[in-house]
């Protein structure tokens, strides 16, 4: 008998699998980037198709097999639809940059935080709304959080709190938006290094 988790998961990606089923790639909170069937999850019938749409977040039900992870259930949290598109189009690059970086599954708390965190920001709808464009800045920021979490940026480096915390308060924004040139220079750099 297997094992089931429960742990909530960010929606990053997915692509059909056979007839009905789907292959998700999740970050969880309990297992970090995992990649995961759901039988019949392309059946109109299917409760969990409506759970795990592209860029929503989820209370996933997980089973470890032979041939690698199951979706046994999902419940929605919150879902990117009839959100706004821009913020949709961040978080669907940070999804993209995630899922070529990360390698394996190990359980990154800073990571999920990051994430979970940007997801507020720009899925749930930023508080902030004086701040002049704060999708763009956020993005700077989170990918900055992605490397520096991947150890490909030093906090150091660039003299910042940036990076002790996840949060997205209008003095954070603030503070990436002085070092912006430094930001994206260390940013631009470590790409680099990941040859992506």
């Amino acid at each position: 008998m297997y094992q089931k988790y429960q742990t909530e998961a960010l929606v990053l990606q997915s692509r059909p699998m056979g007839e009905a089923d789907r292959m998700y790639v999740l970050y969880t909170r309990d297992f970090g980037l995992i990649r995961a069937r759901a039988s019949g999850a392309r059946k109109e019938t299917s409760k969990m198709r409506y759970a795990l749409q592209h860029y929503s977040r989820a209370t996933v039900g997980l089973i470890r097999g032979v041939r690698g992870w199951r979706l046994a259930g999902a419940i929605a949290l919150e879902t990117s639809a009839r959100k706004d598109t821009d913020s949709v189009r961040v978080f669907a690059r940070l999804s993209d940059l995630v899922a070529k970086l990360v390698i394996g599954e190990e359980e990154n708390p800073y990571l999920y935080e990051a994430l979970s965190q940007t997801y507020e920001a720009l899925i749930g709808g930023w508080e902030g709304q004086t701040f002049p464009s704060p999708a763009a800045t956020i993005e700077i920021v989170a990918v900055a959080r992605i490397l520096y979490a991947l150890g490909y940026i030093s906090s150091e480096a660039l003299k910042t709190a940036l990076f002790t915390h996840t949060a997205y308060a209008l003095e954070h924004l603030i503070e990436a938006e002085s070092i912006r040139e430094d930001l994206l220079l260390s940013i631009n750099r470590a790409l680099s290094e990941t040859h992506l």
